[in-house]
């Protein structure tokens, strides 16, 4: 509920604290008084599109702000909460703008800075105007869809909708993300068939590195080794004359031997040492030479051997840098190329799932919004069938109202785009409601779309010249379902009809006065016992007779 409005400085007004009860309250005057000012100063602090034009000549700026008592678990607190800002339990909701000279806006929420948009985006949930200009709620076509789907109480099917919409979107994202994640390995699926083939013709294995290289080291040293090997057999070679002097010197010893005999046994003894010493001497120098033959053939290698070991150990450093890995780590890098390749499998595995999971998402999504579709459609027919009984009595018997409903984008709302369309003339072909007719006949509109819709969404709704144009039965018409529309929600009317003011559970008077060249407009509490003879004064005009008090009780009595 709207509880306070506190206006300084638009327009006509320069200071307003004004007050106001539950049900329907009655803004009177005279024309030109500034009744609809009110209006326009509230849907300013509620965030309503507003300028420079609003603040009163003479001043620096326009200011007013809206206090608002609201259940705990109201939407707008919500979207609040959402802003963080905090709402302690039991305390109201004031908005609150100001507007200065040069145009500049500031916007406030329980005193805390917060955008323009997000104070209309609140100020939405709290207020719907209509007519003169004025349009919030009904004039929004965004907002007849969650109008219709509240008449036709559709809240069971909106959240199955609204939950499979996000299943459906999910399993989107899903696929995109790893359809991204395929393109981009995808590029990649060459180069890794590619490499784990190179590496597998290749075939390294762990410490062969160390080993070719040692192997290398043996096989550069051979020709040189093997050179020094023939030297020295040839040394110890019977070719060399080695063995023919070993030979020679122990047949000299032998003949020695011979001639003396067993004549001096110390030299006989003496002359048997030489002979063993010269004979183990050839068997060793033979043994020697065998020995070193026997070494040669260690030597004894392919001639490519030395090239083919070259070219072994240079493609496999050659691989390395190629991949950027030490040899050693060129098997395990061949597994890490196999694995990226399975996961590329494994990824289009995933893809296929992500496919089909989306495919049942969409048919599920699809069953969904259009049984929804189909309850929108028959609510439809209510609503317009609901609405066209209120038009005659608001005297609009040529009117037509149409609930269009069209295709749209798949969202959690369904696939339906709502537009409420009206006519005011015959012949005329259904429109936006915000060009079909002129204010009054705007607001009347309204006024039947919303008595048929009588939502308890706990918007204030305000009404400005709904009476316009209209008098008598036609007059207590809109009184009357104003009157039964503030019943669900709080209702403020602009108005000149009596018959209209005398269905108000309260009344406020709004009077225009110049002093000194400077034009102001005051708002007066009109109490319960000067109401009769201010409806009177409406009936009558300047002079309030004996006749217009009498009808003012009369409209008083009836409404």
């Amino acid at each position: 509920m709207l509880s306070d409005i506190s206006i300084r400085n638009v327009v006509l007004i320069e200071r307003l604290d004004l007050e106001l009860g539950s049900g329907l309250s009655a803004l009177t005057g005279e024309t030109g008084a500034g009744k609809s000012i009110i209006l326009d100063a509230l849907g300013m602090a509620t965030g309503a599109r507003s300028d420079r034009g609003l603040v009163r000549p003479g001043t620096d700026r326009a200011q007013c702000s809206a206090t608002f008592e609201l259940p705990a678990h109201h939407s707008a607190k919500r979207l609040a909460a959402e802003a963080d800002i905090r709402i302690n339990s039991g305390e109201p909701l004031v908005l609150r703008r100001t507007i200065s000279a040069d145009g500049r806006s500031r916007a406030y929420v329980n005193d805390v800075p917060v955008s323009v948009k997000l104070l209309s985006g609140i100020g939405s949930e709290l207020l719907e105007v209509h007519g003169q200009n004025n349009g919030r709620g009904l004039l929004d076509p965004n907002q007849h869809i969650h109008m219709l789907d509240e008449f036709g109480g559709h809240g069971t099917r909106l959240s199955a909708c609204r939950s499979v919409f996000q299943a459906r979107r999910s399993a989107g994202r899903r696929l995109e993300n790893l359809a991204g994640t395929a393109r981009a390995v995808e590029e990649n699926r060459e180069f890794l068939i590619h490499a784990i083939e190179e590496l597998d013709r290749l075939d390294p294995h762990e410490g062969e590195e160390s080993r070719l290289a040692e192997r290398r080291k043996f096989l550069q040293g051979v020709e040189a080794a093997l050179a020094e090997l023939d030297g020295a057999s040839n040394a110890l070679s019977r070719d060399g004359g080695f063995d023919d002097r070993l030979s020679t010197a122990l047949a000299g010893v032998e003949r020695v031997r011979n001639k003396i005999g067993e004549g001096d046994a110390d030299a006989a003894q003496a002359l048997g040492r030489a002979a063993e010493a010269l004979e183990t001497a050839l068997i060793e120098t033979e043994e020697a030479r065998q020995a070193v033959e026997t070494a040669a053939l260690a030597f004894d290698v392919a001639p490519q051997e030395l090239e083919d070991m070259d070219g072994r150990f240079f493609a496999l450093r050659s691989a390395a840098r190629k991949y950027g890995v030490e040899v050693d780590a060129l098997c395990t890098q061949r597994d890490m190329f196999a694995r990226e390749l399975r996961d590329i499998e494994t990824l289009e595995g995933a893809l296929k799932q992500a496919r089909a999971e989306l495919d049942e998402a969409t048919r599920t999504y699809d069953v969904q919004a259009s049984a929804l579709t189909r309850a929108r459609q028959a609510t439809a027919e209510k609503l317009e069938h609901a609405v066209m009984n209120e038009v005659p009595a608001l005297r609009m018997e040529q009117a037509e109202f149409k609930v269009q409903i069209e295709p749209a984008a798949p969202s959690g709302l369904g696939q339906d785009r709502i537009r409420f369309l009206a006519s005011t003339n015959p012949g005329m072909a259904p429109g936006a409601l915000d060009r079909i007719a002129s204010g009054g006949e705007l607001a009347r509109f309204a006024l039947a779309i919303k008595v048929a819709l009588a939502g308890e969404d706990g918007k204030v709704m305000a009404f400005d010249e709904v009476d316009q144009g209209v008098g008598g039965a036609v007059a207590s018409a809109v009184g009357k379902r104003l009157s039964e529309l503030s019943k669900s929600g709080q209702v403020l009317v602009v108005t000149h009809s009596p018959q209209v003011a005398a269905h108000a559970d309260c009344q406020f008077r709004i009077e225009k006065s110049s002093i000194g060249g400077t034009t102001t407009a005051d708002v007066f509490a009109v109490s319960d016992s000067e109401r009769e003879h201010e409806i009177a004064r409406m009936l009558a005009g300047e002079t309030v007779t004996d006749e217009a008090v009498a009808a003012a009780r009369q409209l008083m009595r009836v409404s």
